[in-house]
């Protein structure tokens, strides 16, 4: 080897190595750890997305509530079991009068907490009884808190509060949102 050429020496070989080796193992213990809390907030997000789309289908329902194209008889609206509980009717048909329940087109329709799922039925009449079908999976989460408030406002339409807490199987934080709509019909 020549005098004027320059190049790493074992020394600075292993130096280099050992180091590569240290900054690998950190790296490799960071990994689980991030892919943990990524996977933590796609839960999160899939539970927050879930919510929101019970939140805007019973929202929908409750917009829709006392809606009659005539003269229909009985409440449009019952919030019961503090606010576990709603049923609601309108006129989807425009005949002018609300179908009662074992009509085959019925205009009522339950949304009941229960067991840590909730329920629905078309053609409800009580928040009690079976047949009522549930529309979140007990298995994937757990619905911790459903509640229908009426929010009585002056010389305008009333606001219904939903408001919706729950957690997945497992053990993850819960999530929770309120959605408010405005009861045009009530």
């Amino acid at each position: 080897m020549r005098l004027n050429e320059k190049g790493f020496t074992l020394l600075e070989m292993l130096i280099a190595m050992a180091l590569s080796s240290l900054v690998l193992l950190s790296a490799g213990r960071l990994f689980p750890a991030l892919y943990r809390g990524v996977l933590g907030q796609y839960q999160h997000e899939a539970l927050q997305e879930s919510l929101w789309q019970l939140a805007f289908s019973i929202g929908k329902n409750l917009r829709r509530a006392g809606y009659c194209h005539g003269e229909c008889k009985g409440k449009a609206l019952v919030i019961s079991n503090g606010g576990e509980c709603v049923l609601l009717r309108w006129d989807s048909n425009g005949d002018g009068r609300w179908e009662p329940s074992g009509h085959p087109e019925a205009q009522a329709t339950g949304d009941r907490l229960r067991s840590g799922s909730l329920e629905t039925l078309k053609g409800a009449n009580s928040c009690e009884g079976n047949g009522w079908e549930r529309i979140t999976d007990p298995q994937a989460m757990a619905i911790e808190h459903f509640s229908v408030t009426r929010l009585h406002r002056q010389s305008l339409p009333p606001l219904l509060a939903i408001k919706l807490v729950a957690s997945l199987k497992g053990g993850t934080p819960s999530a929770s949102l309120r959605h408010i709509v405005v009861g045009y019909n009530l």
